[in-house]
């Protein structure tokens, strides 16, 4: 394990290029301010059953690149800053030449066509409704089936928000996170991702929104990742500058919680470990 000093980084970071709030620039200068060594933006790539405001389009992939890189020299020996793609399971977009690559599952194949289930409760109910026959553990099913086969499409290093399916279910609304049978369809899937993707992230993106008073994933899965030797980091999934570093010492004690003492960074020569 490395002793590489740092002191908070965010992989997860959307900007003005689709549905943050802040440009690029103004990112970082409010990573400055909050002591971060470096930072990585993560834009959406795009997919067509999206809506535009949701993700980047392909001909802006380029103007995205030139502007990080653009920031990333500016503020060179400050900050470090890194250029990656929060790339979706139905998106056909080139994923070559960026620092990293999150997969993360927003949309599910529901029979004719391919629908997203990532807003709010009523959205999110009416989807497992129309879709599911009303069944939360069938949209978990679907879920966490589809999010396992993502190292089909390529290689990625990190598994994005492993379990945001429950982000308007903080009240067991309509999935029992606590049965056996939500759990093991999630451990399937850890298995199945193991040795493939190697990083996943505890995000706390759905605290600063409002949705959640816990990061994800839950403790259960965190447990399961820890058992099967992933390595961790932790991201705010940022849409706002003001939550750049949202929660990250809950998160912290989660993962100690469940036997981390470790999490992952990204630096100029690939990813490293250090201690937490």
């Amino acid at each position: 394990m490395g002793d590489i000093a740092v002191s908070k980084q965010n992989l997860h970071i959307h900007s003005t290029y689709c549905d943050g709030k802040d440009t690029p620039e103004e990112i970082v200068l409010e990573a400055l301010a909050r002591g971060f060594n470096s930072i990585g933006f993560s834009e959406h790539t795009y997919n067509k059953y999206s809506t535009y405001h949701h993700q980047m389009m392909p001909e802006e992939m380029e103007a995205y690149r030139a502007d990080v890189l653009a920031v990333k020299a500016k503020y060179e020996g400050k900050i470090d800053v890194f250029c990656g793609l929060e790339d979706e399971y139905f998106s056909e977009v080139s994923r070559q030449g960026y620092d990293y690559l999150i997969a993360s599952l927003h949309y599910l194949d529901v029979g004719d066509t391919v629908k997203g289930f990532d807003g709010g409760l009523e959205s999110t109910i009416d989807y497992i409704n129309t879709y599911f026959g009303g069944s939360g553990m069938a949209f978990a099913r679907k879920y966490f089936e589809t999010l396992a086969q993502f190292p089909k499409k390529g290689q990625y290093d990190i598994l994005g928000h492993f379990d945001l399916i429950t982000k308007n279910n903080e009240k067991g609304r309509f999935i029992d996170i606590t049965s056996k049978e939500y759990l093991d369809m999630g451990f399937a899937a850890i298995h199945e991702l193991q040795g493939k993707i190697p990083l996943f992230e505890v995000n706390t993106g759905a605290i600063s929104r409002g949705y959640r008073t816990a990061p994800y994933p839950c403790l259960e899965f965190l447990k399961e990742f820890y058992r099967c030797g992933f390595g961790v980091l932790i991201t705010s999934d940022c849409h706002d500058k003001t939550y750049l570093d949202c929660a990250y010492e809950e998160a912290e004690a989660l993962i100690r919680q469940a036997g981390f003492r470790s999490k992952w960074i990204l630096t100029k020569d690939g990813f490293k470990e250090v201690a937490l």
